[in-house]
C-alpha cells in the first residue's frame, strides 16, 4: 500500500537483505486478519508508506543474518503481531517483551507477509512442526494466539465449563482449543447456521443467543455453581 486508505497494488521489489540479528523469511502463506485494516486505513500509529500488510505467517527461514542465534536456513517458522522486543526499554527490562516500546509489527510498522519475503527480527519467530501445513498454521500466528492465550490465562480448570462467544475467525479455534483442553465447551453464536459447524469442532453445547437469554443458558448448564474435586469451583469463561 503506498498511502492510508488506497488500494494494494501488486509491485516488484528487490529482495529484503536481514540486518543483525534479522532473519528473512520465504513467505508459505499468509492469513486475512481485520486488524491489517490498521495498516491499509492508517488507524494505527506509527505506520510509514509504502507498507505491506499481512502479521499471519507461515513459512521457511530463507537467510540469517549476523548474531540471529539458534536459526538456520530451511527451518519452518510463524511470525505473528509480536515483530520481536529490543531488550532495554522499561517493559522489556520488567520481562513484559510482548510490551516492548520500541517493538515492530509486521503487517503494520514493518512490512508483512502480502510478500514472497519478510525480513523480521529473529525474536519474533516462532517453530513450525514439519506435519503442519502453511495453510493452517499461519492463522494461529494471531487468532490462534489470542484464543490460546485467553483459555490459558482465564484460571479455568479442565472439567470446568468454558463459554466462547462467537463462532467466527477467531471463535472457531478456541472452541477447539476448549474442547482438547478438557472444557466442556459451551458454544455461543448468533442464530442457529453456526450449531453444525460448532458441533463438528466438538463444542458440547450450542446456545443461540438470538433464541434465548445467554446467562441462563450457562446457568441451566450449572454455571459457577458446579463443583469438582478441586475445592475450588470452575466458572464459565468467556474466551
Amino acid at each position: 500500500m503506498s498511502e492510508a486508505g488506497g488500494p494494494l497494488e501488486l509491485r516488484e521489489r528487490e529482495i529484503p537483505e536481514p540486518e543483525p540479528g534479522e532473519v528473512r523469511v520465504r513467505v508459505q502463506a499468509c492469513g486475512v486478519c481485520h486488524s491489517d485494516s490498521y495498516a491499509m486505513e492508517g488507524r494505527f500509529p506509527g505506520v510509514m508508506y509504502p507498507v505491506v500488510p499481512g502479521h499471519e505467517v507461515a513459512g521457511v527461514v530463507d537467510a540469517v543474518g549476523d548474531g540471529a542465534h539458534g536459526w538456520k536456513a530451511g527451518e519452518r517458522v510463524g511470525v505473528g503481531w509480536f515483530g520481536g522486543s529490543c531488550g532495554y526499554c522499561e517493559p522489556c527490562r520488567r520481562g513484559d517483551l510482548v510490551d516492548c516500546q520500541n517493538k515492530p509489527i509486521p503487517g503494520v510498522t514493518a512490512d508483512g507477509g502480502y510478500a514472497e519475503y519478510l525480513v523480521c527480527r529473529a525474536g519474533a519467530l516462532a517453530r513450525m512442526p514439519d506435519d503442519l501445513r502453511a495453510e493452517e498454521a499461519a492463522p494461529l500466528m494471531c487468532a490462534g494466539v489470542t484464543t490460546f492465550n485467553a483459555l490459558r490465562r482465564s484460571g479455568a480448570r479442565a472439567g470446568g465449563l468454558v463459554a466462547v462467544l462467537g463462532i467466527g475467525g477467531l471463535g472457531h479455534l478456541g472452541v477447539q482449543f476448549a474442547v482438547r483442553l478438557g472444557f466442556e465447551t459451551v458454544a455461543v453464536a448468533r442464530g442457529g447456521e453456526k450449531e453444525d459447524l460448532a458441533r463438528r469442532l466438538g463444542a458440547h453445547h450450542y446456545v443461540d443467543s438470538e433464541a434465548e437469554d445467554v446467562a441462563a443458558a450457562l446457568s441451566r448448564l450449572g454455571g459457577g455453581s458446579r463443583r469438582c474435586r478441586s475445592s475450588t469451583p470452575p466458572r464459565p469463561t468467556l474466551a
